[in-house]
């Protein structure tokens, strides 16, 4: 699927102009809009760049993208213009699950800090019901992973995330539990609410408060479909 990936990222990366800040997500389809954004720059476009994870930001320097910290963007209370971002799935109602790669709790902030939110996916990622189509990470505080685990027990069961062999360390150097959610666990908004709610997590995977603006849904012969958010 990675010329729908690349289709994708590309179609969103048309929408950014000099003079902007931009979001950058995490993920291998954020990774094309990266490496194509990292293009434009060298043929001039003068941007600044907010990564999302340690990962993007590595990635963003290495091709001489101009970066902002993220932190110190968060704190200035400022917008970015457009957030590019991918999706581990996505349902009609544009709602979202993020969070594989473990940086969701930062792309969460970056989204909501941005005037446009753009999601790059491809067909695969496309649920009709977005509850079960894959686990929802949950990020929770290292020294309450347990208390944590047996608390979302009301919801589905949770499993601590591991990385060859070793427990998976956030940049936020928080855990994650990847939450497969009981079928009668209710809709999605609610679930996102009743998770933060819980002691010790810190932020959970479902999108449904900060949806994408548009959708850049790739196909696997290179074409774009794009959906608006109205």
């Amino acid at each position: 699927m990675n010329l729908a990936k690349k289709a994708a990222a590309e179609a969103a990366c048309r929408h950014i102009k000099s003079g902007m800040v931009v979001g950058l997500g995490t993920g291998s389809t954020t990774e094309f809009a990266i490496r194509r954004i990292a293009e434009r720059v060298k043929r001039g476009l003068k941007i600044s760049a907010v990564p999302t994870s340690k990962a993007t930001e590595k990635l963003a320097l290495s091709l001489g993208i101009p970066l902002v910290d993220y932190n110190e963007f968060l704190e200035s209370g400022k917008q970015a213009d457009i957030d590019i971002d991918g999706a581990d799935c996505v349902d009609p109602l544009f709602r979202l699950i993020k969070g594989r790669g473990g940086a969701h709790t930062r792309e969460k902030k970056i989204a909501v800090a941005s005037k446009r939110f753009y999601c790059i996916v491809d067909t695969t990622k496309l649920v009709e019901e977005l509850i079960g189509s894959v686990p929802i990470p949950v990020e929770v505080e290292p020294n309450r992973w347990e208390e944590v685990a047996d608390s979302l027990l009301r919801f589905g069961r949770a499993e601590l995330r591991e990385k060859r062999g070793k427990v998976f360390i956030t940049d936020n150097s928080n855990y994650i539990l990847d939450l497969s959610p009981n079928a009668d666990v209710g809709e999605p908004e609610r679930l996102e609410v009743d998770i933060n709610r819980v002691p010790g997590v810190v932020d959970n995977g479902l999108f449904t408060k900060r949806l994408p603006d548009i959708l850049f849904v790739g196909h696997p012969d290179g074409s774009v479909r794009v959906l608006k958010n109205e």
